[in-house]
Parts: C-alpha cells; structure tokens; sequence
C-alpha cells in the first residue's frame, strides 16, 4: 500500500482524487440526496481506491443524530433478557442504527444511567428492564423518545409494546384442570414488580374459574437461584401441591432443578410445574417446561418501529401495541396419581 493510503482517507482525499466538491462527496453517500449518475460513479470510484468509509460521527454532527440507540437492560442472569436484546439489537442493526447498553441493577441507578445517556446523545431509548414514570418523563423533556418493552406506565400513557398473558394463562390453568390437579402452588416473582402482579392476578382469576385452590405461595426475585429457595418454603408450609406454577420460566427451571437434585423428587411424578415467558432453556428436553411463549420477535419489531417513528417525528402520540401470549405445553406439567 502506499503511503498516502496508510492513513483513514477523508472526504477532502476523495473530493480532490474526484475532482469533486466535498458537498458532492457528502451527497453521494447520503440515502435519497440528489447527484447525478456519472458524478456518483466517479465519487464512487475514487472511494474505493482511497479505501474510504462515510465517518459515522461526523455525519451526526452534520445531521444532528448520532444513530445511537439506548437500551436498558438488567444485567441480572434471565435468559429473557439477552433473547430480547438481540431481536431488538438485529432490528435496529437493519435500520443502520447502533445500539448502546446500558445496565442497571436496581431502581437507585437509573439517574446515573439517565445521565449517561444524556451524555452520549442518544436518538432514543429502548427500555427492556425497570423504569418508572418521572425517569420516562426526563427523557421525554429532553426530546428523547423511549418505548417500553414488555412493560408499560399504568398512571399515564406511554410507548410500549406488552404481551398480554391473560388468556394464555387462562388456558394454562384448565390443562392443569383437566389434568386432574386440584392443589397449586405458586412461586410469584418481586412484589414490587409490575409484571408480576398482573401475572398474579391473572393466575387467582383463573384459578377460581377452574375451581382450583392455591394451597401456597412464596416469592423469589424471577431468577433460577431463587426457585430453589422459594420451592422448599412451598414443600414447608402444610398442604403438598401437586404443580407450581411460576410467574416466570426461570424460576420453574430453579425449582425444578431443586425438586430433582436437592429434594430428590421425580418431574412431573412427584411435582408438577409450569412458567411463563417462553425462553429457549424452557424448552430443552431435560426440562419440556409447559409454559406461555412470548413473540419476543414481533415484540422487538414493533418496538423498534415505533421507536424509529418517533425519531422522525417526534410529534406522534404514546402508543402501545398488545401482543398475546401462546399456551405451550410441556412433559413438566403432566399429572400423576399419587
């Protein structure tokens, strides 16, 4: 290679190779802009020998976007999370927008996280984990567009895209019905999660539809350590169940493996259990979870489409788009007399 070549060539390299303005060499690289067929071609040209890339950064500047996308996200061990992150992160990597991770491991740090996406001039923001409402009206003062994944403020509108598990969960209980099982059990998540609490409501619902009686409960945080825990304060406190039914797969998964190797039980002759969310692990056959699967896909589409509508024009109103969940069966619910 020579030695005018060892150096990131610039627009000025390319428009004097050319022959041409740097507003020309800018043009010819900017989707839709108006440059005839032959300057292109001779842009394009000079581009390729002088091995030149467009400066992302520098295009913002001029454009007033950086193409960068925040995404929230817990950086706690549930499978959900990183199957969500990279629907959404292959989504906006389609549209040639970029995205920026940022972590937060309980509510506390959200004003830090919120500063540092202030700093790095985010185009929007795609919230997987926790936000609360003043935290969604800071970035909506500061002109940031945010949606909300599989969540949603309940006090004021907002972008989100939820899925609705109620009636899966509804069908859920009356395969446990027909099963035979009469004595549930439930491992909630955090009381201070929203997700839960809905998902909770909707489980008593159905469970009174069904004529089924919840014979105990114990909570743990929707990771796989805390299934173990929550499923021997179950076994503990009077009544057996014959099934679990967990707020969220990863819990059923701890449980499980709890009820198999710490407790020395089989699954689903012994104890029976479901969850929901509908995660990969969920399906491995060493589990065959009966569970609800999201369509975390369509999810990420339309939260990335949204978000990308707002971008360019701000003016749109909140929005939330409702998907529904599916009932899947699973070996880890079948009953069994005992």
């Amino acid at each position: 290679m020579s030695e005018k070549h060892k150096n990131r060539a610039t627009s000025y390299d390319v428009a004097k190779l050319a022959g041409v303005s740097q507003s020309t060499v800018s043009r010819c690289f900017q989707n839709g802009a108006p440059i005839s067929g032959k300057l292109k071609e001779k842009v394009e040209t000079a581009a390729r020998e002088l091995n030149y890339q467009p400066n992302a950064i520098a295009r913002g500047l001029i454009m007033q976007r950086t193409g960068l996308i925040g995404i929230m996200v817990s950086p706690s061990i549930n499978f959900y999370y990183p199957e969500a992150l990279f629907e959404v992160t292959e989504r906006l990597s389609a549209l040639n927008l970029r995205s920026l991770l940022f972590t937060a491991r309980q509510r506390e740090d959200l004003p830090v996280l919120l500063d540092q996406l202030w700093q790095y001039q985010v185009d929007g923001v795609i919230s997987i984990s926790f936000l609360e409402e003043d935290q969604y009206e800071w970035l909506n003062d500061r002109n940031i567009p945010v949606v909300m994944f599989n969540r949603f403020l309940t006090n004021r509108s907002s972008n989100s895209v939820w899925c609705d598990t109620e009636p899966a969960i509804n069908e859920l209980v009356a395969h446990l019905a027909e099963q035979g099982h009469e004595h549930v059990a439930v491992l909630a998540g955090p009381e201070t999660s929203m997700v839960n609490l809905i998902r909770m409501a909707n489980i008593e619902k159905a469970l009174k539809a069904h004529n089924l009686k919840m014979v105990s409960k114990a909570n743990g945080d929707f990771l796989h350590a805390s299934g173990g825990p929550a499923l021997r304060e179950i076994m503990a406190s009077g009544t057996k169940p014959s099934v679990v039914i967990s707020t969220n797969d990863m819990m059923a998964l701890g449980a499980i493996d709890e009820a198999r190797y710490g407790l020395n039980m089989s699954v689903p002759q012994d104890i029976a259990f479901t969850g929901i969310d509908g995660i990969n692990a969920a399906g491995f056959s060493s589990y065959d979870l009966t569970t609800i699967r999201q369509p975390i896909d369509r999810m990420a589409e339309a939260a990335v489409t949204m978000l990308a509508e707002r971008i360019e024009d701000p003016s749109l109103t909140d929005e939330k788009r409702t998907f529904s969940g599916t009932f899947i069966t699973g070996e880890s619910s079948m009953f069994s007399a005992r």
